[in-house]
C-alpha cells in the first residue's frame, strides 16, 4: 500500500451522481485490516508504543537537505518543505505495531457495505480546522476530486478504482467503487489528508504556494525563512490532542527544521550541537564519524533500533526510454559489472546486505524456482517470459570482494556482444561506432562513493560513464521529466502491495511525468500481474501474485538492485525521552518521543565544558 491543481472552480466541484445503493447491510467498524481482525479494540485508550503520560514541551531541531520553495506537496510544480504532513489529519491513520492496518482518526467510524462496491467514512463531530471551522465530508469529496483531477499522477493510478464521491450531508462521506475486487481501497482512501475548501478558494492550487497554509494536524507552520528554516508549532487546542490515536504522541512544543546543502555539512552541524537528531544513513558516518568529545563523554547517544518494515528495493534505474538501454542483454550486462562485495567490505563496512527483490525483507519475495500456484500464474504467460525464469533462480553475480570482478566482466562483454556491441580501440561501440556512453544522475555527494567506482568498472569494458550530481531541486524536475539516463531510485514496499503498484511499474505511468514510474517500465505481462494484485481474494493469492510480479521484474533487469538493511541507526543529544520500545514498523521518532526534563538540564550543564 502506500506518493500534487488542487483548486478548480466552485461549480467545477459538482460531484458526479452515484449509482443507486444496493440495499444491503453496512458493518460498521473502527478499523480496517487487511490481513485479519484489528489488534486494538473500539475503546482502545491509546497505541501501545507510546507513553501517555509523556509530558509536553521544549524544542528540537532538525536537519534537511536542499532547499524548499513550496507548501504545497500535493502538485508537481516547485519543491515541498519537509514536515508539512504535520498539518493535515487523515480519515484515518496507520496502525505502526500492525500489519496493513488503519484505525479511524478524522472518520469516528467506518461503513463496509456487503456488496464491497464503497466505503463510507463517518466524520467526527468535533473536528476542527485551525480557524475553529468543522471539518466538513464536502471538504473531504472536494480534496478527493481535486487532487485526482489535478495533483501529482500518483493520486490518478492509486484512486483509479473510484466511480464516484459525495458528502451525504456534513459527517457523511460515501465512496462507490468500479469494481469489488480492489481489496484494499477503502483502506487506501481512508489515508487520504483531507484539505480545507473554505481555505483554498480564491487560491490558485496549480503553483507553488509560499504562504503557510491552513490545517487541521497537530502542528502549524509557525513561521520560515525561505529556503533556509522552517518552525512548527504544536496546536494547544488540537481537537484530536486526547483522541486515541493521538494520546502520547507530538509531544515537542516546537519542531524546527534547518536546511543544508549537504549530509557533510549536516553531520558537522550535528557534531557541533546544533541538530538534535540524526538517524545515520552512511555506512562510513556510523563506523567511524562518532569518535568526537560529546560522544565519548555520554552527551550524545547512539543506538541500533530493529525493525520489520519491507525494505524495498534501492537501485541504479535505467532510463527505458533511452535506446541504449531497451536492450535486455545490455542491462544484464551492466548488473553483471556492479560488484556489491567490493562495496560492502571496502566502503560500507559489512554493514548491508544485497537486495535481490523488489519486496526484501518480507514474505512477498520470490526465490528459488517458480513453484505451486506462483507457477500456475507464470504459466499463463510463459510464451511472453524468458524461459530462463522457469529453469533457472534469479540470481546476482557474487564476487569474492577483492575487487578483480573477472568472471562478471567475461559475462558482461559476452552479452554485449550478442546485443551488437564490440570493443574497438578501448571503447565499446554498435555497429554504426557510436560509443556506448552515459551519466549516472544523483542527487547527493555521498552517493558518488558508489557510483564513481561503477564507472571505473564500467572503463574496463570501454564504455565511458560519468557522474553528475546536481542539487535536490533540480534532481527532482529532472526525475519528474525523466531527463536521466541512470539514476538511483528506491521503490518503497508494504505488507499488503497494491493500487500504488500501478504508479511504479505500469505502461501508462511510463509516460506520465512525475509518476513513480522512475526507470520507465513497460512490459504487458507487469500490467496484468500488477491488476492481479489489486485484485488479489485474500493473502495466500495475494502472497503468490506479488512473488510473480517480483519475478518477472528481476528477469527483465530494469534496474541493478542495491543493499538493504533491517534496522534504525540513531544518534541523538542526550535530552530525550522516549517509550520503552519503538513500534514494529517505523521508528516512532519524532511523534513519539519528547524532552526530558532532567536530561536536558544536565546537557545544558555539560555542554558548557565542552
Amino acid at each position: 500500500m502506500l506518493r500534487r491543481d488542487l483548486l478548480a472552480a466552485s461549480a467545477a466541484l459538482a460531484l458526479p451522481a452515484l449509482r443507486p445503493a444496493r440495499a444491503s447491510a453496512a458493518r460498521r467498524v473502527h478499523a480496517i485490516s487487511l490481513l485479519g481482525e484489528p489488534a486494538l479494540p473500539p475503546d482502545f485508550p491509546h497505541w501501545p508504543f507510546v507513553n501517555p503520560d509523556a509530558p509536553k514541551g521544549g524544542e528540537v531541531t532538525l536537519a534537511a537537505l536542499g532547499s524548499f520553495d513550496s507548501f504545497n506537496q500535493f502538485i508537481l510544480r516547485g519543491t515541498p518543505a519537509v514536515g508539512l504532513n504535520l498539518l493535515y489529519d487523515t480519515l484515518t491513520v496507520t496502525a505502526l505495531d500492525e500489519a496493513s492496518t488503519e484505525y479511524a482518526h478524522l472518520a469516528e467510524a467506518i461503513e463496509l457495505p456487503e456488496d464491497r462496491l464503497g466505503v463510507t467514512f463517518l466524520l467526527r463531530a468535533d473536528a476542527r480546522w485551525h480557524d475553529g471551522r468543522p471539518i466538513t465530508a464536502e471538504d473531504a469529496a472536494w480534496t478527493f476530486e481535486t487532487l485526482r483531477a489535478h495533483g501529482r499522477p500518483f493520486y490518478r493510478a492509486y484512486w483509479a478504482d473510484v466511480e464516484s464521491v459525495r458528502a451525504e450531508g456534513p459527517r457523511r462521506l460515501v465512496f462507490r467503487f468500479r469494481t469489488d475486487q480492489n481489496r484494499e481501497l477503502a483502506q487506501v482512501l481512508g489515508q487520504m489528508p483531507v484539505l480545507p475548501r473554505h481555505w483554498w478558494e480564491g487560491r490558485d492550487f496549480a503553483r507553488p504556494l509560499q504562504e503557510p497554509p491552513l490545517g487541521s494536524g497537530p502542528y502549524r507552520l509557525e513561521s520560515f525563512q525561505p529556503g533556509r528554516t522552517l518552525v512548527y508549532r504544536r496546536v494547544d487546542t488540537y481537537w484530536a490532542r486526547d483522541l486515541n490515536t493521538r494520546r502520547g504522541m507530538h509531544n515537542f512544543d516546537v519542531i524546527r527544521y534547518e536546511y543544508f546543502r549537504d549530509s557533510t555539512v549536516a553531520f558537522e552541524a550535528f557534531r557541533a550541537g546544533q541538530i538534535d537528531f540524526r538517524q545515520e544513513n552512511i555506512a562510513r558516518d556510523w563506523s567511524m564519524g562518532y569518535d568526537f568529545p560529546a560522544v565519548r563523554r555520554g552527551l550524545v547517544q547512539r543506538d541500533t533500533i530493529r525493525h520489520e518494515i519491507p525494505t524495498g528495493m534501492q537501485a541504479f534505474a535505467f532510463n527505458l526510454r533511452r535506446p541504449l538501454f531497451q536492450d535486455v542483454r545490455v542491462r544484464e550486462a551492466l548488473v553483471q559489472v556492479f560488484d556489491f562485495e567490493w562495496l560492502n567490505a571496502n566502503i560500507f563496512f559489512g554493514l548491508y546486505s544485497r537486495t535481490t527483490s523488489y519486496f526484501s525483507n518480507s514474505e512477498l519475495a520470490s526465490s528459488g524456482l517458480p513453484e505451486g500456484r506462483e507457477l500456475e500464474i507464470l504459466e499463463r504467460f510463459r510464451d511472453r517470459l524468458p524461459a530462463r525464469l522457469f529453469t533457472e533462480p534469479f540470481r546476482l553475480p557474487v564476487t569474492d570482494g577483492s575487487g578483480n570482478n573477472r568472471e562478471g566482466l567475461r559475462r558482461a562483454l559476452e552479452l554485449l556482444r550478442e546485443a551488437g556491441w564490440t570493443v574497438q580501440n578501448r571503447r565499446l561501440v554498435n555497429a554504426d561506432r557510436q560509443p556506448f556512453r552515459f551519466e549516472i544522475l544523483l542527487s547527493s555527494p555521498s552517493f558518488e562513493r558508489v557510483a564513481l567506482p561503477y564507472v571505473q568498472w564500467l572503463q574496463r569494458l570501454g564504455i565511458e560513464a560519468t557522474v553528475r550530481t546536481v542539487d535536490p531541486a533540480q534532481y527532482q524536475v529532472r526525475i519528474d521529466s525523466f531527463d536521466f539516463d541512470m539514476t538511483v531510485d528506491v521503490i518503497g514496499q508494504s505488507l499488503s502491495p497494491g493500487n500504488e503498484q500501478r504508479d511504479y511499474f505500469t505502461c501508462a505511468k511510463a509516460r506520465e511525468n512525475g509518476s513513480q514510474n522512475v526507470a520507465g517500465i513497460c512490459h504487458p505481462v507487469v500490467d496484468e500481474l500488477v491488476e492481479m494484485i489489486i485484485t488479489a481474494p485474500d493473502r495466500a493469492e495475494l502472497i503468490a501474485r506479488t512473488r510473480a510480479l517480483d519475478r518477472v521484474l528481476l528477469w527483465q533487469h530494469y534496474v541493478i538492485p542495491h543493499w538493504h538493511i533491517r534496522v534504525f541507526n540513531i544518534a541523538y543529544w542526550d535530552r530525550f525521552g522516549r517509550p520503552p520500545r519503538a513500534p514494529r514498523y517505523a521508528l516512532g521518532f519524532p511523534a513519539t518521543w519528547w524532552i526530558d526534563p532532567a536530561r536536558d538540564r544536565a546537557l545544558a550543564e555539560a555542554r558548557r565544558g565542552l
